[in-house]
This record gives C-alpha cells, structure tokens and sequence, in this order.
C-alpha cells in the first residue's frame, strides 16, 4: 500500500500547491510534508538521469531525476541519494532520504517537492500521485 504524505499547506515562504505564485514566477511542482531524514520511496519506474543540487550557491541540498519510459523526467528535490546515477529503479524503491530544509529557509514546512517535466516544459504532477 502507498502512503503519499499531506501537501505542503501555506506558510511564511508561500504554497506548495502546483503554480502557486513565487514572485515573478510559478512554483513548477508539488510539496509534500516531510520529516527530515524520512526515506523516500520512488512511485515510479525507470532509470535515475540525474543528481542534481537545486541551488548554485548552496551544494548542500540535492534532487534527483528519474527518466521513465516515456520520458517523463520526475524530479524529488531535497533528498539525499541513497542511489547511483543511470541506476535502474522500480516503484516502490528507495531513493533517499529527506534533506532539513529549515537551515535555508527559517520555519519553512519540511518537505519534499516532486515535479514532473516532459520535453523541457513542466506538467502538473498531480496526475502521478
């Protein structure tokens, strides 16, 4: 059985809802609530393209991609990978664990953000969960 975790309600920096306003732009995915070091299950299959850090200037924080079949690229940001890069991965693997985010962003809600991206352009990820 999935457990998916609760959405990310609003709080001082914003919402995790899907386009949610961020400034001058969109939030392209979905925060889902989290502790810090919760392992993260993978809901997809397919292969891992990329690890990735979100923030150019802070390398402590990382995400990663998992292409699927029909390349789809479904990104976990702040997680720590427990995984290698161009590893295979089926649903229900782990991928990692989940990264503190109040050390960048004060009384944040911890939590993950999942996005979906196909052919450069973002998708609501919704569908997938």
């Amino acid at each position: 059985m999935r457990i998916i975790p609760p959405k990310r309600h609003v709080d001082e920096y914003g919402s995790g809802a899907y386009l949610a306003p961020r400034g001058k732009r969109d939030h392209n995915g979905i925060d889902l609530a989290c502790y810090p070091a919760s392992e993260v299950v993978t809901h997809v299959s397919g292969r891992v393209t990329k690890l990735g850090y979100p923030y150019s200037d802070d390398l402590r924080f990382r995400y990663v991609q998992i292409t699927d079949d029909d390349g789809y690229q479904h990104r976990f940001f702040y997680v720590e990978p427990s995984i290698f890069l161009h590893a295979a991965v089926k649903e229900g693997d782990v991928i990692g664990t989940t990264q503190k985010l109040g050390d960048r962003y004060p009384r944040i809600t911890e939590h993950v953000h999942y996005e979906v991206k196909k052919g450069g352009e973002h998708i609501d990820p919704e569908e997938w969960l």
